[in-house]
């Protein structure tokens, strides 16, 4: 005889086992570097300040719950991204447990409810949601949503309202608070709101209730004690979609102007129907779909016959085959907060909004395929055999859908093969490949991506950096003020610009673009940092300090930061800009992200030892800084560290001027 528990446990094994690869990958250039790599309150992993940033709005959502589970990776795992993914893959597999339970619960029976959980965990329009870090939110709120609808599934099905009968009671019943059914209805209650700090889109979750109700529940009560019934939940549903409005009502929420009411429409009924066509042949996946300038009219008309018809014979079924009306509307009310009416980015579809919708279209599917089967008669091993093979394809495509998230220029080099003009694959692909140091081939990416979304700022920013770095400061700088004219309220550009400015000798109005970005920002680290820096050569060495010191204190884990403040702090020639033991924190800091001793690292390292007194080490480090310089063939940088040497035999800190003639 099966047990669900058996088939639950090699259910999450085979899910992890799939998986598993994931964990060779590394984190993307899309929102991990804002969710996790270039996020230093993340990174700093699990502590009272980081759990009160979470409760904030920040990167145009509300998910703090989200936010709590990406810094406790980072306690653990810091940034190795295999650790990141492994978590992910690991609640997917509890996922799939719990739906495996939930739809037994609810139908009794166990091989179509298993094979439910199985297309839900191993199918490829799930990789998305897994094997990207970012998506956290998507796995996490599932988790919960499905404990809901557990937790709910009991409550219903208790014998009583949450009242039983008692002899102390002069009523004969005992309506008490810790009865079965109403902590069930607690639970459940608890569990929909840590759902939805996770991730908001759960929000039209008390809708599946009312759906589950129907069937398999088929509770008979009248419909307004159900709604009446559902009340706590939608108040919470309520308040997240006020919250998540007002995180992204700036940035990510596109304006009416921008995207019309048609083309919202448009894309919304296509893509019902292209979400249909990838679960069923599920190839040409994308990180992401451009939103298309307009939709063809065929292709809209297709898809509201195709609705409609669905519709209608779901409808028409409902008594014989409920299932089908129920898995139907869960599939289309789960999608509605992300299905495109509300515009959010500029995407035309998105693989990971499927993830928990698509349980209502396998589990429609899943049941009627044991009816038609058992009306026509139809052996049980041929079914098994035909499940077995579907279950196959899935993981063959899984497999090769897993090996697209490799790294950011594997994504994006797919995701511009399956796509027509994508500016934003264009535009990620562009900055792997100046990860690698193929400056000229990124150049091109980013130009494509202008002619493609000529208000992509990101691609004209990108482009300036390139050109300054190249020493092209003139048009370095119209790239860059191009890019600050298409969104004027960015610290960053403002940044962007300064940066250029100062490279220009433009001292004053290098500041005046840094203040700008601070006065924006308060707590953006880098234009303090460029601030210091720029004080620093303009001789005004203790606002200089003051600001590099700010800096550091907002991004404890940036090494470029670090490594300059510590020499700075330890070789000043001001002695009242100096501060030798802060210099070797900021150097033993930048020492631990390195992970390997460095020329520099060594070299920084001792020039704090020697400010602090210390100069046995100084001068154990600044040789193996020597040997290590002449080993990578860095000749004068070896000679100018055989200088500070002989000044630590001496016992002599070295000095150093930062100041700009």
């Amino acid at each position: 005889m099966l047990r669900p528990r058996l088939l639950g446990l090699l259910l999450a094994l085979a899910t992890v086992l799939i998986y598993l690869p994931a964990t060779r990958n590394g984190f993307v250039n899309y929102d991990d570097d804002d969710y996790i790599t270039n996020n230093p309150v993340v990174q700093n992993g699990l502590t009272l300040a980081g759990a009160k940033w979470a409760f904030g709005f920040h990167a145009s959502n509300w998910f703090p719950l989200t936010w709590l589970s990406h810094m406790a990776d980072c306690s653990v795992f810091r940034l190795n991204a295999g650790g990141h993914h492994l978590v992910s893959a690991l609640i997917h597999a509890a996922n799939a447990v719990l739906l495996l339970l939930l739809l037994f619960r609810l139908t009794g029976f166990l091989l179509p409810a298993l094979f439910v959980a199985a297309l839900f965990a191993w199918h490829p329009l799930h990789v998305e949601s897994v094997a990207w870090a970012a998506e956290r939110k998507d796995v996490l709120s599932t988790f919960f949503a499905l404990l809901t609808l557990l937790a709910y599934v009991r409550f219903a099905q208790a014998p009583t309202a949450g009242c039983r009968q008692s002899t102390i009671s002069p009523a004969g019943r005992d309506c008490a608070l810790l009865s079965p059914a109403t902590a069930f209805y607690t639970l459940s209650l608890a569990c929909f709101g840590l759902g939805l700090l996770a991730k908001p889109m759960l929000v039209t979750l008390p809708f599946v209730m009312l759906l589950l109700d129907f069937w398999p529940l088929r509770r008979t009560r009248p419909l307004w004690t159900l709604l009446l019934e559902k009340l706590p939940f939608l108040l919470l549903s309520a308040a997240a979609c006020i919250v998540t409005v007002l995180a992204q009502k700036g940035e990510a929420m596109v304006p009416l102007h921008l995207v019309s009411p048609q083309l919202r429409l448009e894309n919304s009924v296509t893509a019902y129907v292209g979400y249909l066509q990838k679960t069923i042949w599920p190839t040409s996946l994308s990180v992401f779909y451009p939103l298309p300038r307009h939709v063809a009219f065929s292709a809209f008309l297709v898809a509201v016959i195709t609705l409609l018809a669905l519709s209608a014979g779901a409808w028409c079924e409902r008594r014989r085959r409920p299932y089908l009306l129920v898995g139907w509307l869960w599939y289309l009310g789960t999608l509605v907060p992300v299905i495109g009416l509300v515009q959010v980015g500029n995407q035309a579809m998105a693989d990971r909004y499927t993830y928990f919708p698509l349980v209502g279209i396998f589990l429609a599917a899943t049941f009627a395929i044991r009816d038609f089967a058992a009306a026509r008669h139809l052996s049980p091993r041929w079914l098994g055999l035909i499940a077995c093979a579907v279950l196959a394809v899935c993981l063959l495509l899984t497999e090769k859908q897993l090996s697209y998230w490799r790294d950011s220029q594997t994504l994006f080099t797919h995701a511009l093969a399956v796509t027509g003009d994508n500016a934003l694959a264009h535009l990620n692909l562009g900055g792997a490949l100046e990860d690698q140091g193929r400056v000229a081939d990124a150049l091109v990416e980013y130009q494509e991506t202008i002619r493609l979304e000529p208000g992509q700022q990101m691609a004209y920013s990108n482009i300036g950096r390139i050109l300054a770095g190249e020493g092209q400061l003139e048009p370095a700088l119209e790239y860059c003020r191009a890019a600050l004219s298409l969104k004027p309220q960015s610290p960053f550009l403002h940044d962007s610009v300064g940066i250029v400015l100062a490279q220009q000798g433009h001292g004053d109005e290098a500041l005046q673009e840094f203040d700008t970005a601070l006065r924006l920002n308060p707590d953006y680290a880098p234009a303090h940092y460029q601030k210091g820096c720029l004080l620093l050569k303009q001789g005004l060495d203790l606002a200089a300090v003051t600001e590099l010191n700010r800096a550091i204190h907002l991004a404890p884990d940036n090494f470029a930061m670090l490594i300059h403040a510590a020499r700075v702090l330890a070789a000043a020639e001001n002695p009242l800009a100096r501060n030798g033991d802060n210099a070797l924190v900021y150097a033993d800091q930048a020492a631990a992200l390195a992970g390997a001793a460095s020329p520099l690292v060594l070299d920084t390292l001792a020039m704090a030892e020697a400010e602090t007194g210390q100069f046995a080490s100084a001068l154990k480090h600044q040789q193996q800084a020597i040997d290590l310089a002449r080993n990578q063939g860095l000749t004068e940088d070896a000679a100018a560290m055989q200088a500070r040497l002989g000044l630590y035999q001496k016992h002599q800190p070295w000095r150093e001027s930062f100041h700009q003639p």
